[in-house]
């Protein structure tokens, strides 16, 4: 959010001092002090799978072919979401080498800029110590510091969401007080275009549910239309729309998959994964935020003049848009609610200080609360580091030492989204299934990611996605081959009972195929053809 020291020190103050009283050398320190908290644990687990290893997998294959504008999965066009996070992903590996830390450089991004955003909101409209109180209560939250360290795109989107909605808000905060308000307009849209290009239109429209509905209920009609902004369109279209054309003039079909099928198909259908009641975000709020919900009923019961009690009213009208927005979809994601999260941490400061003369006890409760759930955040990331989710990291880095050059990799079944990434590979990894099969795209999985990205480049996916005729081709065409798949792929596939298991981890196998080997010779029968 800009801060512009003239306007705000020369405008009416409402309840609180504004940022006039804060040097650019406190925002700095504030600034790095978030970052710092947001990236403690950052590197400590490798990526999981899938998530982790599809995104920044896509952002590697970025990187190693140079076109940084086609997405790709295994070397196929993968237009499932917009490129932002890859773009930031593949700009962070390219600059601290491929580690994990770099990896989450988006997720971490979207963190801080939530969090130092709602910081300078509240230093703005409220003064020093909410803005303090407001930034502990948020930092402490699990799914913040959680969601700033997963590598998905969930917590870059719910970071322009949120500055989106507090640049608005400022803006209004400052037609009302007869202050400049066009920059902040400006950068709310600018906000916006980068919510899009980080995960479609719910940048945009969560945004504009949450601050129209609140003006609706102020009955600030004159200031809901004072929003829309023709040079903010212009700044918005200029910042989003390009890659879009350019996905389009490349891919004829690109928008109509990337609008029907994976925003509004995905929001109104079913037959997705992750199938979940309507009550299930209202749950997890409730469970993650249970050491600061006494201070949530504290805020309902709470005096407030005026402005603190619209400022009330855009956090609870924030939570329910976002909570509602995302309960109508069959399909619910744990990372979908994390645009609610910072409302929330708002509204628990706001209880707090809405006791006035605040007690000792009052006082050692809110610590206490604040710095439980600033524990059961690091001791979260603690336990997956120490116990991980499925992981590619071990295997590659045993491929890469004793893989020689020329000598094929195939995975069987699955694509295993991290090894390409962690092995360094130079090339496309041909994946072995059914993929004529019509049954495999009535599941939401990887093997219908594929299928769908085959279409948009279907010479490609012929050498991409094989099936079995072409795996014994490759495996005949070498003298050395290597295969990764599930460990109970010797039932399928009989000649692996005789391949050498290299590595063996959580049910998945990478087996080395030596035909110097004479058992696994006669098994492969590759008969009369030539030798590699």
């Amino acid at each position: 959010m800009a801060v512009d020291n003239r306007s705000i020190a020369s405008g009416p103050l409402g309840s609180g001092p504004a940022l006039a009283g804060a040097s650019w050398r406190e925002l700095g320190l504030v600034a790095g002090l978030i970052f710092l908290w947001l990236a403690t644990t950052v590197w400590l687990r490798p990526l999981a799978l899938p998530d982790e290893g599809r995104y920044v997998g896509v952002a590697w294959e970025m990187m190693r072919s140079g076109d940084w504008l086609t997405p790709t999965l295994d070397g196929l066009p993968f237009f499932h979401k917009p490129p932002l996070f890859y773009w930031i992903t593949g700009a962070s590996l390219s600059l601290f080498g491929m580690t994990e830390g770099a990896a989450r450089a988006a997720p971490l991004l979207g963190a801080w800029l939530g969090s130092f955003a709602l910081y300078l909101f509240a230093l703005r409209w409220w003064g020093a110590r909410g803005a303090r109180l407001t930034l502990l209560a948020l930092l402490a939250q699990p799914l913040l510091y959680i969601g700033g360290q997963y590598a998905n795109l969930d917590m870059l989107v719910a970071g322009c969401i949120s500055a989106t909605i507090l640049l608005l808000a400022h803006a209004v905060l400052c037609m009302e007080h007869g202050l400049a308000f066009r920059r902040a307009l400006l950068g709310a849209y600018a906000m916006a275009a980068l919510g899009v290009l980080s995960k479609g239109l719910i940048g945009v429209v969560i945004p504009a549910l949450v601050v129209l509905a609140w003006l609706a209920l102020l009955g600030r009609w004159r200031v809901m239309l004072a929003l829309f902004s023709l040079p903010g369109f212009v700044v918005f279209f200029a910042l989003a729309g390009p890659w879009f054309v350019a996905m389009q003039m490349r891919f004829p079909d690109f928008l109509d998959y990337f609008f029907v099928v994976q925003h509004f198909k995905r929001f109104a259908a079913s037959g997705f994964n992750n199938v979940q009641p309507f009550w299930f975000y209202p749950a997890v709020l409730l469970l993650v935020s249970l050491p600061g919900l006494p201070w949530l009923y504290r805020q309902l019961r709470a005096p407030a003049d005026p402005q603190r009690a619209a400022l009330r009213l855009l956090m609870w009208v924030w939570v329910v848009m976002v909570v509602l927005f995302f309960s109508m979809p069959k399909s619910k994601l744990l990372g979908y609610v994390l645009p609610a999260v910072p409302p929330l941490a708002w509204l628990m400061a706001d209880g707090f200080l809405g006791l006035g003369q605040v007690s000792v006890r009052q006082q050692r409760l809110w610590w206490a609360s604040v710095g439980l759930s600033a524990v059961l955040s690091v001791a979260t990331v603690l336990g997956f580091a120490f116990y991980p989710r499925e992981s590619s990291r071990q295997m590659a880095q045993l491929l890469v030492a004793q893989r020689q050059a020329g000598e094929p990799l195939l995975m069987l079944n699955d694509y295993f989204y991290d090894l390409p990434l962690y092995a360094h590979l130079s090339d496309a990894v041909p994946v072995v299934n059914d993929w004529k099969n019509p049954e495999m795209l009535k599941h939401d999985d990887g093997h219908k990611e594929l299928i769908h990205a085959g279409q948009f480049d279907p010479a490609r996916a012929q050498t991409t996605l094989i099936g079995e005729a072409a795996l014994s081709a490759a495996l005949c065409g070498a003298k050395v081959s290597w295969v990764m798949g599930r460990s109970g792929m010797q039932a399928r596939y009989a000649y692996l009972g005789s391949a050498q298991a290299v590595f063996t981890r959580k049910g998945t196998t990478l087996w080395r195929l030596d035909q110097a080997q004479p058992e696994l010779a006669a098994a492969l029968n590759c008969g009369n053809r030539p030798a590699p």
